[in-house]
């Protein structure tokens, strides 16, 4: 929760930059609650409006339990590693 208005507003001045292709790593958090997934939602919409994309980096297990449970990991293009990403 504390740190999620950071992120949301981080995200946003990359948009507004013009990035529409975005890559998120997650390998350092520790906790993820449902305003960070409130974010990251927010910020996929925001860059699919202009044909963008948001991929996110994620190998931690219970971080990905979550994407599973809420169902975001059929939203969201899930990677292991950035150079996946980039490939």
């Amino acid at each position: 929760v504390y740190t999620a208005p950071k992120l949301r507003e981080v995200i946003i001045s990359a948009i507004d930059r013009g990035n529409t292709r975005l890559i998120v790593d997650i390998e350092k958090v520790a906790f993820l609650d449902s305003t960070g997934l409130g974010v990251l939602v927010g910020a996929l919409k925001r860059v699919r409006a202009d044909n963008g994309s948001l991929d996110i980096v994620c190998t931690s297990e219970r971080l990905l339990r979550i994407f599973d449970i809420t169902g975001l990991d059929r939203v969201f293009q899930l990677h292991r590693s950035v150079d996946h990403v980039m490939a």
